[in-house]
């Protein structure tokens, strides 16, 4: 998206929302999740890593580290890149190759990739764990919510209230349908995204079957939203498996740019890496 084309799209957005902010005081069945343009969400770093974590006692959880190499996020005093366990239960064995070659890679010496860091899209639910130094923005309408992830930007769309289409067409952010629960939670149901992005920060590839429901729920003091995300791919993934992050409320500037926003670096942190690929079976 060009510099112009945002700046038109947060003006517009950013119109509506005290009108929508109204209905919603007047409306309990509705979380507001930002009474202004200054409010964003970022990563909450107490409840974790930089990663969608495995809910204790939920069953199988998302690929993490490898207990052998910890990962530590920048900002601690030795950090690391992350070196992903292949031992986790729910990979199936034909994407583990490419896996380990990125692995290799990094216990080599070597860059891991990372999308914003290529100023690549993220996907869900990576799009969940990717806002850590720069805060995301939740602009609310009636019927669509638009999140705006400022390191890109990337924007994302979330239909309210309507079906999913009979064969949607693949996509980076695939086709992502909402609705409210109990007057604190958003449900998104995503469902048509390419195979092009990875499940997860530790590239762990996917196929275009991967349907992912996120829930994001805000706390009752409105300064954290509690996040779970259930992920099933029988194309990659032996069973569906759920993980759970938590954000922390930002209330210090409106919406900034960087570099990307004009696609003019090919490297957001001047690093040239590979973008694995898995060898896909036929399905």
């Amino acid at each position: 998206m060009t510099r112009f084309g945002l700046k038109c799209m947060v003006a517009l957005l950013s119109t509506v929302g005290p009108g929508f902010a109204a209905d919603a005081v007047r409306n309990s069945s509705i979380p507001l999740f930002a009474k202004d343009d200054k409010t964003g969400w970022q990563l909450d770093r107490a409840f974790g890593v930089d990663d969608l974590l495995a809910i204790p006692g939920g069953g199988p959880g998302p690929v993490t580290f490898d207990k052998a190499h910890p990962y530590f996020p920048p900002g601690r005093p030795v950090p690391t890149y992350r070196v992903s366990d292949l031992s986790n239960p729910i990979l199936q064995d034909w994407i583990k190759p490419a896996m380990k070659k990125t692995n290799d890679e990094v216990l080599a010496g070597g860059v891991a990739y990372r999308a914003h860091e290529r100023c690549w899209p993220a996907g869900v639910p990576t799009f969940d764990t990717d806002v850590v130094g720069a805060p995301l923005f939740i602009l609310q309408r009636p019927n669509e919510i638009t999140v705006i992830m400022e390191s890109g930007p990337e924007v994302r769309h979330i239909y309210l209230n309507v079906p999913h289409s009979a064969d949607p067409k693949p996509s980076w952010y695939g086709e992502s349908i909402g609705h409210y629960e109990g007057g604190d939670t958003l449900v998104i149901d995503t469902v048509g995204q390419t195979d092009r992005t990875f499940a997860d920060n530790y590239r762990t590839p996917h196929t275009a079957k991967m349907h992912v429901i996120e829930r994001w729920k805000l706390a009752a003091d409105g300064n954290s939203v509690a996040v779970t995300v259930d992920v099933d791919d029988p194309g990659a993934f032996a069973m569906p498996y759920r993980g759970q992050l938590r954000w922390r409320r930002t209330q210090q500037r409106t919406l900034d740019e960087v570099i990307c926003a004009e696609n003019n670096s090919q490297d957001f942190i001047g690093f040239k890496v590979s973008i694995p690929q898995a060898s896909k079976p036929d399905f």
